[in-house]
């Protein structure tokens, strides 16, 4: 029987396993011990995938720091096999980021200024893009005579274009000289383009525009070059709205995209890596249940080869059920279930943090289950209003109109609502300000009305379409979005 001094600090432990659930706050020395490889993910680094297509939160952004910042692929190579790579000796293969790169580039406002003193269309951003392209390629390139393309800063995006129209041919040319000295050397050079979603801060119209000009420019170019290659990163629903006025450049690229989807099997793998290495307590409390393979670069690796085999390790951890009996749902289907959105998907950054705070909602409330249980099943409905506080929080450096829609939901509480109850809802206030009550961000929702807003709200699983015709809300955008659900009891 263990102590609640050892039951601490396997909880303490939980709730740390992963920074928050966020890739961005991960420390980098521990990352390659929370990675988890999922085969189809790794496509993504295939020389002739441009395209990785994934839900918001689906992982692209740990992906991106895995193998662009970390230099990971090597080691992920050597378990995942079967999946076409580029040469992965030492210097052979180097990646760069071609978005965000800071104050490299402009923000959002910078963007929208010179945006509306410029005919907006997807030759400028192209333009763009490739002046860019020439400034974070330039030690690469190594020509003397384009170092004016750099000498702008980089949020001066007017300058940055000017000084490439005054070289756009040399510099042209140097992209040709500088692929065909990659082929002779036999080595790759990969540009990642990543979050370009935050571009313009809630402009649609900017940002179609900019990712049209990013896949026309690779559209061309990846035919052109041999070893100068590009990655573009894009969340699902603006690679569908961007693919349906794409045309042809758009077509060529998506046929052979990479896509982030998540099997519960490989969730539940994720989230076994990442406590099995929290520390080696938690490692041995692992073990115990899952058959975990030891890699001197990645750590501890669950072998499972399907879900069920991960049901012992949390029936373990939680218990059976999320109550007395089976009635009261069963706590490994329970796990996945209340974080899916209104697509059914189940992603990798809501998993991980509910299991972070519902250990630290465990350990700071005094009280400890039997052992070899760690967490109660009320305190793991406790935390889902947490992560779903937290998700839709951080949904707002993506989608900012989400204050303004959580402000609009407010008289409307209890889901779920008839169709026409919630456009109506919306549309009458659909002309005031969605962010800043002063309206002086011009913050607006994706659509020209409720109708169009709805629909998009279905299409990325912040609302559901039920089989009755109504509209709900998933558990993870509820306790958000400021609602409760019609009927539903108080977590205890």
């Amino acid at each position: 029987m263990a102590t609640h001094e050892e039951q601490i600090r396997l909880l303490d432990a939980i709730s740390r396993m992963g920074s928050a659930g966020r890739a961005e706050g991960e420390d980098k020395d521990r990352l390659r011990w929370t990675f988890w490889p999922v085969p189809e993910h790794l496509r993504a680094f295939d020389p002739d995938v441009v395209l990785i297509v994934g839900p918001r939160g689906a992982g692209k952004t740990e992906l991106f720091r895995a193998v662009i910042e970390q230099g990971l692929l090597p080691e992920i190579a050597g378990v995942v096999r079967g999946i076409r790579l580029p040469p992965l000796g030492a210097n052979q293969t180097r990646w760069i980021a071609g978005y965000p790169i800071g104050a490299d580039f402009p923000s959002h406002l910078q963007l929208k200024r010179f945006v509306d003193t410029r005919q907006a269309n997807d030759a400028l951003f192209l333009e763009l893009w490739l002046a860019y392209l020439l400034r974070v390629s330039r030690d690469e390139i190594r020509d003397p005579s384009l170092d004016a393309i750099g000498k702008p800063e980089g949020g001066d995006v007017a300058a940055v274009i000017e000084a490439f129209h005054q070289l756009m041919a040399p510099a042209l040319l140097a992209l040709d000289r500088l692929d065909q000295r990659l082929v002779a050397e036999d080595r790759y050079l990969f540009v990642a383009y990543d979050e370009l979603d935050t571009l313009a801060r809630g402009d649609t119209d900017i940002t179609r525009l900019a990712v049209r000009g990013l896949v026309g420019l690779w559209a061309t170019h990846t035919r052109r070059w041999r070893r100068i290659r590009s990655k573009i990163f894009l969340r699902t629903d603006l690679y569908g709205r961007s693919a349906a006025a794409g045309g042809a450049d758009f077509a060529k690229l998506a046929a052979n995209r990479a896509e982030l989807a998540w099997s519960d099997r490989h969730l539940y793998a994720m989230l076994v890596k990442r406590l099995a290495n929290a520390n080696e307590e938690l490692g041995s409390y692992c073990g115990a249940k899952v058959t975990l393979e030891r890699n001197p670069t990645l750590g501890l690796l669950p072998s499972s080869r399907q879900s069920s085999d991960f049901r012992p390790l949390f029936e373990k951890m939680i218990g059976r059920y999320m109550g007395a009996n089976e009635r009261k749902g069963l706590t490994f289907r329970w796990l996945l279930d209340h974080i899916r959105d209104g697509r059914t998907q189940a992603l990798p950054r809501p998993a991980v943090r509910l299991l972070e705070a519902a250990a630290d909602l465990q350990r700071n409330s005094g009280t400890f289950p039997r052992w070899p249980r760690l967490i109660e099943p009320r305190s793991l409905r406790r935390a889902l209003d947490t992560v779903s506080h937290e998700h839709v929080s951080s949904a707002l450096d993506e989608w900012p109109w989400i204050a303004g829609l959580k402000q609009r939901l407010a008289s409307i509480r209890e889901v779920p609502w008839e169709h026409k109850e919630i456009e109506s809802k919306l549309q009458k206030t659909w002309h005031q300000p969605w962010l800043d009550p002063s309206g002086a961000d011009g913050i607006r929702p994706p659509g020209d009305s409720a109708r169009e807003l709805v629909d998009y709200l279905i299409e990325v699983g912040i609302f559901r379409a039920r089989s009755d015709g109504r509209v709900d809300v998933p558990d993870l955008f509820l306790a958000g979005l400021g609602l409760k659900r019609r009927g539903g009891v108080g977590k205890t």
